[in-house]
């Protein structure tokens, strides 16, 4: 299935431009039911349109996928933020919507045939698909929905704050169903609102094969039933998924389907080493392996099948043209010691970039200098225009230096710079009430030294944190590199327990109302949400707001610019690096269309494996 809005958490929102077919403006007082909705644009594709661009119609059907997890798992339940999640059951469960990878925040109706919402956007009410039914064979409901809706309001905090402006969901037609909003003109919401998994309810409210009933507020490792184009076929706790394509499956010949779900069958393994999954993927246990390691990228593919092109390699731009990254080491602002901004800054002059990318990724990154790195939101010198004045609204709000200092982050790299950093990160500590003392560094007040941890999710980060710890260690501070299991880990990072960890945020083109989960005072100490930082700032929820509900896309831009700007300004973050392409390896038994779409990979939607394979 495509990666949904809520499955990037790399969200979305804004506004429709224009009357156009398909977009919905805001002068239209009786806005008809649309087949899709753009929030940039109008939509590409016609009410009447065959399959998207970016498919081969024709791609056979079949064949085994072999894909590789690091870590494990030990739940299944989509709507619950409990338990460790297994991968892949975008296949089972399906969305009201279904975003196009070849346009920016535009999706079109899977299980909703079609859909309407006022001119003030105060609802949306979804048609659904009177064929669109359940793998038993039971027609796809108006309570479904609203089953589903409220249970995961109500067991999933991510759930819970995503669709905190969503107060009601009812059945208002014989198949069709309401959403109300308790705000009005968030262009964003009948998107999002599309994009939640759908669950059968009569499955639930039924007993299992032992005869016992089934609790949707609980974890579960029981095969699911959905009404998406695989079943899970088998499960073996904690290590095997596997999913097998339906013969049976309802939507096979809806044009957002064609030339889809063309793997007979994917299986997923998971490894608690990455270096031993790697090895399995070279001895041909494996398929599919995304790179996320710059020097094994240039290092470790001189084996005989990349010389005789039965793997093949391949650096992909697609994901990041409309994907902004921040990829950054974060200090928690809930611990004492990282409450001062100076602190803060202090530990970027630490981290020396340079040096990590020559000897550990063969020059194969870029320093992240931006929120919303690498897109047209990111902001850059000195602010003026539009953006100026946004911030001189908040100029007794905001750090100073957003009007006279461009945000950029310290270079290192040889011997001279390292010490002028060291001694720039002195300085700052020092202003912060820190000292450095013979071989540490220790408050002037409680002459206690500076020590804490950073926590991490596999062990391929250590290779890039500990030159860091390394480095504070140069200047007296004790940072400790902790490496703990999946499950430990994000139990420990929804309860916000760790000093500093590392973390990706991506944004897409259209920043709105996850921008208050990742930065807002109203999610600081919500269980569950992405403020790791701990940021409570008024001005930053000014400007959240501002992104909202901007009224067209120029204030749009020049909001999200001014709120990249404060952010940077308190130094929340240490940022880290990215390299702007996806690069993959896989076996030539796969195949995929010549031109992959412009803003994802496809995989595996749109993959298939070469019949002389199967």
């Amino acid at each position: 299935m495509a990666l949904s809005r809520m499955g990037l958490l790399l969200v979305l929102p804004l506004m429709a431009l224009g009357a156009a077919p398909g977009i919905v403006s805001a002068q239209e007082p009786d806005a008809p039911f649309r087949h899709s909705y753009g929030l940039l644009a109008a939509p590409k594709y016609p009410d009447d349109f065959a399959h998207f661009d970016y498919v081969n119609p024709t791609a056979p059907k079949g064949g085994e996928l072999r894909l590789s997890e690091e870590g494990t798992f030990d739940n299944l339940n989509p709507l619950i933020d409990r338990g460790t999640p297994g991968t892949g059951t975008s296949n089972v469960f399906e969305t009201l919507l279904v975003p196009s990878q070849d346009e920016i925040n535009v999706s079109y109706g899977l299980l909703a045939e079609s859909f309407s919402f006022p001119a003030d956007v105060s609802s949306v009410t979804f048609k659904l698909r009177e064929q669109a039914k359940w793998a038993d064979g039971e027609p796809v409901t108006p309570d479904d929905i609203v089953f589903s809706f409220n249970n995961a309001k109500e067991h999933s905090a991510l759930f819970s704050d995503y669709y905190r402006h969503v107060v009601s969901a009812e059945k208002s037609g014989a198949n069709e169903v309401k959403f109300t909003f308790d705000e009005k003109n968030n262009r964003e919401l009948p998107l999002i609102v599309g994009d939640f998994p759908i669950v059968p309810k009569h499955w639930w409210e039924a007993k299992d094969a032992d005869g016992k009933q089934r609790d949707i507020s609980r974890t579960t490792l029981e095969p699911l039933m959905g009404s998406g184009p695989y079943k899970l076929a088998s499960v073996k706790p904690g290590s095997i998924l596997r999913y097998e394509l339906r013969d049976d499956y309802w939507g096979k010949d809806l044009a957002v389907n064609v030339g889809q779900n063309n793997i007979g069958a994917i299986t997923y393994t998971y490894f608690s080493d990455p270096e031993v999954e790697f090895e399995a993927f070279r001895a041909g246990n494996i398929d599919y392996y995304q790179e996320n390691s710059s020097s094994r990228w240039a290092t470790r593919y001189e084996f005989d099948a990349v010389k005789d092109g039965r793997v093949i390699r391949e650096a992909l731009p697609n994901p990041f043209r409309a994907t902004g990254i921040m990829q950054a080491m974060v200090p928690n602002m809930r611990r004492d010691l990282f409450k001062n901004a100076r602190v803060r800054d202090a530990l970027n002059y630490a981290f020396d970039f340079e040096d990590l990318n020559k000897n550990l990724a063969y020059d194969g990154l870029k320093r992240v200098d931006s929120f919303f790195w690498g897109t047209e939101l990111a902001s850059s010198g000195l602010p003026e225009g539009r953006e100026l004045e946004i911030l001189e609204n908040l100029k007794d709000e905001v750090p100073p230096e957003v009007f006279t200092t461009p945000y950029k982050n310290p270079v290192a790299g040889d011997p001279q710079k390292v010490r002028d950093n060291f001694r720039k990160a002195i300085a700052l500590f020092k202003e912060a009430g820190w000292e450095l003392k013979g071989t540490q560094m220790v408050n002037t007040k409680t002459g206690k030294p500076m020590s804490f941890e950073i926590l991490l999710s596999s062990p391929s980060l250590e290779r890039s944190v500990l030159p860091y710890t390394n480095s504070l260690r140069k200047i007296g501070i004790d940072a400790r590199v902790r490496t703990v299991d999946s499950s430990q880990y994000i139990n420990r990072i929804r309860d916000f327990d760790y000093d500093m960890i590392w973390v990706v945020w991506g944004q897409t083109m259209n920043p709105g109302n996850e921008q208050s989960n990742y930065w807002g005072s109203e999610s600081v100490n919500r269980h569950g949400s992405r403020n790791y930082a701990g940021i409570s700032d008024p001005a930053v929820d000014k400007l959240i707001k501002m992104i909202t509900f901007a009224p067209n896309r120029d204030e749009q831009v020049a909001a999200v610019r001014a709120l990249d700007r404060v952010l940077l300004a308190h130094h929340y973050v240490i940022p880290l690096f990215y390299s702007g392409e996806v690069k993959i390896a896989y076996w030539s038994k796969l195949a995929h269309p010549a031109e992959l779409p412009t803003y994802a990979t496809g995989f595996p939607d749109i993959w298939w494996v070469k019949p002389d394979a199967q």
